[in-house]
């Protein structure tokens, strides 16, 4: 049983925060509860489609308070990592304005004219031109670079086509595999934690997939709590080979135990 004093949160927002645009039970008091304590966190996603500000409006919305500096997502993590990576700072880029914008924020300048980087992110409307444009310059000696494995997204119609089932059609095309920033790659962690000046050794992470959020956590060191209020569900967990340190019924369980705390040692709280 974990022995750690968390000090600081992760937590994924579709299916542990909200559904849809409608908060899940206790996500409020969980919000509430960091807040008030001033407690450091991060909520996490793996859309690229959007801003920051757009997603604190979005949780807004929900009835949710969480401010954009609080907000980190595959598209933020993707540009500061290709910050790291791409001197001339010069990108082609497939996505929607949470990607082009943080892309802008770090330096890069858009242009299919000699890119360092093709980086594709997930949107609505992806056209058969961008794409084409996209497998040729990956050809062309490009680096690709996506934003998140995940071959699906929601929608209130039902799951329809993300990042990961794009990038499969221009790796069919180039023989390229991307390299994925977003989860379940502890890169997008580990600047998360960067960002609030937490160690993982003091963080938790709440989420609610197996093979992304809790993945993530594990590999990156976090004292990981799965809630089956989304993708997964109980009888799903034993088809992994690793399982999360806590199992709740949702983010009001752990909200309760966040309001019951003083010292937030969860560790002692047991599954």
């Amino acid at each position: 049983m974990s022995k750690k004093i968390i000090k600081n949160w992760l937590t994924d927002m579709d299916g542990v925060l909200i559904h849809e645009q409608t908060a899940l039970p206790g996500a409020n008091e969980f919000i509430t509860t960091l807040r008030e304590r001033e407690i450091p966190f991060l909520v996490l996603t793996n859309n690229s489609i959007f801003t920051a500000r757009d997603l604190s409006a979005r949780l807004e919305s929900a009835g949710l308070e969480v401010p954009e500096e609080n907000i980190w997502t595959s598209a933020l993590a993707t540009a500061s990592f290709l910050a790291t990576q791409s001197p001339n700072r010069r990108a082609y880029v497939v996505g929607e304005a949470g990607l082009t914008t943080a892309m802008y924020e770090v330096g890069f300048v858009m242009t299919n004219d000699h890119p360092d980087v093709v980086v594709l992110g997930e949107t609505r409307t992806y056209s058969i031109d961008s794409l084409t444009q996209a497998i040729r310059l990956i050809d062309d000696g490009a680096r690709f670079i996506a934003t998140n494995p995940d071959v699906t997204g929601p929608s209130a119609e039902g799951p329809i086509p993300a990042t990961g089932a794009v990038a499969a059609m221009i790796t069919a095309a180039t023989g390229k595999q991307p390299y994925y920033v977003g989860k379940p790659n502890p890169v997008m962690l580990r600047m998360g934690l960067n960002k609030i000046d937490a160690h993982s050794e003091e963080t938790a992470l709440v989420g609610d997939r197996m093979d992304t959020d809790i993945l993530a956590g594990m590999e990156s060191g976090l004292e990981t709590h799965l809630v089956l209020s989304g993708s997964t569900k109980r009888e799903e967990i034993a088809n992994f080979a690793f399982r999360p340190e806590f199992i709740h019924e949702g983010i009001g369980e752990v909200a309760a135990l966040l309001g019951k705390k003083r010292i937030l040692n969860l560790g002692q709280l047991g599954q």
